[in-house]
C-alpha cells in the first residue's frame, strides 16, 4: 500500500508572527524543544514505571508533581489528558447521572460535553450583555441560590476564570467564598490563566482547579492538569481493587511521553513568566489602545482588559470586504503578506487574538500593519 503525501510540516512559528489565542501560551521553550526529541516515543517515560506514573523516579514525575502543586497551591495534582479530561473526571467522579449543576454562561464547550457526558443536568448562569459579556458574581450567587432552593443539593459549580470568546477574568477569590458559604464544591477552569498568571487555590478555596499545557503552560500537549484539596482525594484518586496501583479516575495513567516530559521541562520557565504578568496585561493594554486607534475596530469584553486574549469588533474590515475582489479572504492575505497569522480566513466582522509573549516591538509592528491595511483601502 502507497500512502499519500501528508504535507507534515510547520513553520508558522518560525517565519510569522501568530495571533491564535490557542497557541500563544503554548509556544515550548528550548528545554522543552530538547525534552521533545528525547522523549517523543511513546511511552518513553515509562522505562522506569513501576505500575504508577506519579511515582516514577527517573525522569521524577513524582518531583514534577510536587512542585506542580506548590505552583498552583492545591493539595493533590494529577495530570490529564486535557483540561476538558479533568472536567470530566470530577464530574464523574463526585456526581451521579441526573444530578445538577451550575457553570457560568460563558464557559467552554467542553464544560458542557463533559457534564452531557456525566449525564449530568446544567443550569446556566447568564453573562452581562453586549459589549461587555461579565459574569457577575452576584448574579452567579443568585442562581445558585436558586438552583439550591429548587433542587435541594447542588453538586458542583463551575466558573470559567478567564474564558476563550472574549478574555474575561473573574473573580475566583468571590466564587470560592460563594461555593463555600452554600456548600457547593467548586471547579475553577483555569485553561487560560495556568501558567499565564497566577493561580492560588487553596487560597481562593477552590475544591478543584483544571488547566490546559499545551494551551498555556509551554507543553506540546495534550496534556491537561488537574489540582484539588486533600479532602477530595479518597474519590478521585481512589484505586481499584483488582489493579491495586491504578487510580481509577485517571484511567490508571494519563500522559505519557512527549506531553509530561514538556510540561515538566517548561515548568521552571513558566513559573518565572507568571511573575511577570502584570508587565504583560500593560502590554495587553497598549496593543488595544494602538488598534482602537482605528475608527471602526473595537475591543468588546470587560475594558481595560486583564488578559492577553482580547476580541475586537471590526465593522470597518468587513465594509472592506463588501468592495474588495477577494471579499472576506482580504485581511487574511493582507497579514500573511506582513508575516502576520492566526486570524481565520474569511474572518472580518470581528476577530479574537492574542499578543502573548511578544515583545513591544512585535505588538507595534501588528498595530501598524492593520493601520496600513486599513489605510490602503479607506480614503
Amino acid at each position: 500500500m502507497e500512502c499519500q503525501n501528508y504535507n507534515i510540516t510547520r513553520d508558522v512559528e518560525r517565519e510569522n508572527l501568530n495571533l491564535n489565542p490557542l497557541q500563544r501560551g503554548g509556544i515550548l521553550p528550548k528545554e522543552a524543544r530538547e525534552a521533545l526529541y528525547d522523549f517523543g516515543d511513546g511511552y518513553s517515560v515509562c522505562d522506569y514505571c513501576a505500575g504508577r506514573l506519579d511515582e516514577i523516579a527517573k525522569p521524577s514525575i513524582g518531583g514534577f508533581l510536587e512542585d506542580l502543586a506548590k505552583f498552583l497551591n492545591v493539595d493533590d495534582v494529577r495530570t490529564t489528558h486535557g483540561a476538558r479530561e479533568g472536567k470530566f473526571a470530577v464530574m464523574h467522579g463526585i456526581c451521579n447521572p441526573g444530578d445538577v449543576i451550575v457553570v457560568d454562561g460563558n464557559a467552554h464547550y467542553t464544560t458542557h460535553l463533559a457534564a452531557e457526558r456525566a449525564g449530568l443536568e446544567i443550569i446556566e448562569v447568564p453573562s452581562s450583555d453586549y459589549p461587555e459579556f461579565r459574569t457577575d458574581m452576584e448574579i452567579y450567587q443568585k442562581a445558585l441560590e436558586n438552583a439550591i432552593d429548587e433542587y435541594g443539593e447542588i453538586k458542583l459549580a463551575v466558573l470559567t476564570h478567564v474564558d476563550g470568546n472574549y478574555g474575561n477574568l473573574s473573580d475566583a477569590n468571590e466564587f470560592g467564598k460563594i461555593c463555600s458559604k452554600l456548600g457547593v464544591p467548586s471547579l475553577l477552569n483555569c485553561a487560560y490563566s495556568m501558567g499565564r498568571l497566577p493561580i492560588d487555590s487553596n487560597g481562593w478555596n477552590i475544591d478543584f482547579v483544571v488547566g490546559s499545557g499545551h494551551k498555556s503552560m509551554a507543553a506540546s500537549g495534550p496534556i491537561g492538569v488537574l489540582g484539588m484539596k486533600h479532602e477530595w482525594a479518597d474519590t478521585m484518586l481512589k484505586r481499584s481493587p483488582r489493579h491495586v496501583k491504578k487510580e481509577i479516575e485517571m484511567l490508571g495513567c494519563t500522559s505519557r511521553g512527549a506531553p509530561i516530559a514538556t510540561l515538566m521541562a517548561s515548568l521552571p520557565h513558566v513559573i518565572e513568566r507568571v511573575n511577570k504578568w502584570d508587565e504583560e496585561v500593560k502590554l495587553s493594554r497598549e496593543f488595544v489602545a494602538n488598534l482602537e486607534e482605528i475608527d471602526g475596530i473595537t475591543q468588546i469584553g470587560i475594558k481595560p482588559t486583564n488578559h492577553d486574549l482580547v476580541r475586537f469588533d471590526t465593522p470597518i474590515l468587513h465594509e472592506i470586504s463588501k468592495i474588495h475582489p477577494r471579499k472576506g479572504f482580504f485581511l487574511y492575505e493582507e497579514l500573511k503578506t506582513r508575516k502576520i497569522v492566526g486570524i481565520k480566513r474569511g474572518q472580518t466582522e470581528w476577530f479574537k487574538c492574542s499578543t502573548y509573549g511578544m515583545s513591544k516591538s512585535q505588538r507595534n509592528y501588528i498595530t501598524d500593519s492593520f493601520k496600513e491595511i486599513v489605510g490602503k483601502f479607506i480614503k
